[in-house]
Parts: structure tokens; C-alpha cells; sequence
């Protein structure tokens, strides 16, 4: 159970710092800064399903020993990076229609 406690904390602490600051449109003018804050929280919902089906997997291999602890917040890590990435790359190619 504190596992899945630490997921979640771990998962909404990434969610809520990417979602409070919206960096990647801090790089567009003013005019546009708004539509890139929209498409960026619009590229979140989409991703919400994968991003929980992943945590969800990652808890039961936890809980089933085939993962340590360490590896469990390595994979995470990386699975965040990695979809934080496609997202700006989504993005980028969003804001390029505007």
C-alpha cells in the first residue's frame, strides 16, 4: 500500500510542477503563449491513460518482486522523460500549424 502511495505522489508531483508552470511555452510570444498552454494541458489528458496504465504496471511488477525499489523509480523516471519528450515534439508540431 505505501508503494502505491508513492506512486501516486511521485506521478502527481510531475503532473502538477509541469502543469503549475508550463515551461515549454514560456518560449512563445505572449499572443500565443495561451494557445500553447491549452494544447499542453489538452497533450496531458491524452496522455493520462497511458501514463496510469504504465503506473499500474509498474505497482504489480513491484509487488510481485520482479522490480527493486530503485528500479521501480529508475523505470519511472525514464517513462516520464521519455513521454515528456513526444509531448514537446507533439507540441512543437501543434504550435507550428498556428
Amino acid at each position: 500500500m505505501i508503494a502505491l502511495a508513492l506512486a501516486f505522489i511521485l506521478l502527481g508531483a510531475s503532473w502538477s510542477s509541469a502543469w503549475a508552470t508550463e515551461p515549454p511555452c514560456d518560449k512563445y510570444p505572449i499572443l500565443l503563449q495561451t494557445k500553447c498552454t491549452a494544447i499542453w494541458k489538452s497533450l496531458y489528458q491524452e496522455d493520462g491513460p497511458v501514463i496510469a496504465q504504465f503506473g499500474l504496471d509498474q505497482l504489480k511488477r513491484r509487488e510481485e518482486g520482479k522490480i527493486t525499489a530503485e528500479q521501480h523509480l529508475g523505470e519511472n523516471m525514464a517513462f516520464i522523460k521519455q513521454s515528456t519528450e513526444k509531448r514537446l515534439a507533439r507540441l512543437k508540431e501543434r504550435m507550428a500549424k498556428e
